[in-house]
């Protein structure tokens, strides 16, 4: 059986933020969702609006581009945010304890591409794009594309 894929239209900023926070009402510990897309599709605005509503409160979430990772929430149900661009071989991804967090943690990679091989089996596959003033999300595979992009965002 081929994995769903859903495709939306993101029609600005706020769509985007509102897919985020529909997919952190519906993500459970143990799911990986990659985010890829090029520089500007908007990768971290999704995932800053996923941990803010996961969280249930305004949070700085920086961009975690130069800490490699970011985390939140408690023990049992932490977020972890990944942005992997500067990764120079896929190996590097365990020294950043990934494995481990892919089967405990919620986890937003964002650059998954430089996982290689390591891409975990079942992981939700969201691609950005831009279309005009806005994106467009393609989600992919994970738990039937997050219960079909949370019933289309």
């Amino acid at each position: 059986m081929a994995p769903a894929t859903v495709t939306l239209i993101l029609p600005d900023e706020a769509a985007t933020a509102a897919l985020g926070a529909r997919l952190a009402a519906l993500a459970r510990p143990g799911d990986v969702i990659l985010l890829s897309g090029p520089i500007g599709a908007g990768k971290s605005h999704l995932a800053r609006a996923f941990i803010r509503a996961r969280l249930g409160r305004e949070e700085e979430v920086p961009s975690p581009t130069f800490t490699l990772i970011q985390t939140y929430g408690p023990p049992g149900d932490e977020i972890f945010h990944a942005d992997l661009y500067r990764l120079t071989h896929p190996d590097e991804v365990w020294e950043l304890g990934l494995d481990e967090a892919f089967s405990r943690a919620i986890c937003l990679v964002e650059w998954p591409d430089r996982l290689g091989a390591h891409l975990p089996p079942g992981a939700l596959r969201l691609e950005l794009s831009t279309a005009g003033e806005g994106r467009l999300a393609t989600l992919t595979g994970g738990r039937a594309a997050l219960r079909e992009a949370a019933a289309h965002a």
